[in-house]
């Protein structure tokens, strides 16, 4: 406790415990959206490289915990059934991270979140959108197309995906799942990477590692509360988040 009171106050250590249950509650709701309120908060109270740092860690352990709460051949399941968004969007990703230097970030948060709020808005008023089946292997692999781009540009593709999920029509259950497969691998590969680039090093480990507690308490919570909640709350608490997800993402676009 010693070494994380030597890079913030206790003050601002228990408003990060807070956020961390928040954004914990809210990822075990409707299975997304954690990074983006733990980032969105930390930033505000600290120096972003210590926010990434406290991320990494609850981020990987809540999709970990997600992808296999129905055990290791759902979510292997899931990988196959998705197999054409993953390998679009891998590859999507590969290539725009690459290219980073070409778009600005905040150009790339407008374009994206933009689109994602219209569709969201109109589907809180009642459009229902269907994907027939003979076209959703060109409308996966466009929505892998989008999320990997904007993944390797920003490290935010949770607003595409998720979109596709609540389009395509996925229950409850599978689409928490799916989210936590999806997104666990991208964890894996932001983990590797931090670690790579020194933002998880021997000095932020500590606070890192104290984030965990209150992410997974909070991620329980939600969990319960996702388990008593029909399809059709859940779809309206899903559209909702993505509502914030993208209002947020034209902020920053817009703002910086």
């Amino acid at each position: 406790m010693e070494h994380i009171t030597d890079l913030m106050s206790s003050q601002v250590f228990a408003a990060a415990m807070a956020l961390m249950l928040l954004a914990g509650v809210v990822k075990g709701m409707v299975g997304f959206a954690m990074p983006l309120i733990i980032i969105s908060g930390l930033s505000t109270v600290m120096e972003p490289r210590l926010a990434l740092a406290g991320l990494l860690l609850p981020t990987l352990l809540s999709n970990l915990w997600q992808s296999l709460r129905q055990g290791p051949r759902a979510a292997f399941a899931s990988l196959k059934h998705f197999k054409v968004f993953i390998i679009v969007g891998g590859v999507a990703l590969a290539l725009s991270a690459q290219m980073v230097r070409i778009i600005p970030t905040e150009t790339l948060f407008v374009l994206i979140g933009g689109p994602v709020l219209m569709f969201t808005v109109i589907q809180l008023l009642g459009w229902r959108p269907s994907i027939a089946p003979r076209h959703r292997m060109w409308i996966e692999g466009g929505a892998g197309l989008i999320a990997g781009a904007m993944g390797g540009f920003s490290g935010t593709w949770g607003p595409p995906t998720v979109l596709f999920l609540v389009a395509l029509g996925t229950p409850k259950l599978d689409q928490i799942r799916v989210q936590g497969v999806l997104f666990g691998l991208g964890a894996i590969v932001l983990l590797f990477a931090h670690i790579g680039s020194g933002v998880l090093n021997t000095d932020t480990l500590p606070f890192a590692l104290s984030t965990v507690p209150p992410a997974m308490i909070g991620m329980w919570i939600g969990m319960r509360l996702s388990d008593r909640i029909d399809q059709e709350a859940f779809r309206r608490a899903t559209l909702f988040v993505l509502l914030l997800a993208a209002l947020n993402l034209l902020r920053r676009g817009m703002l910086g």
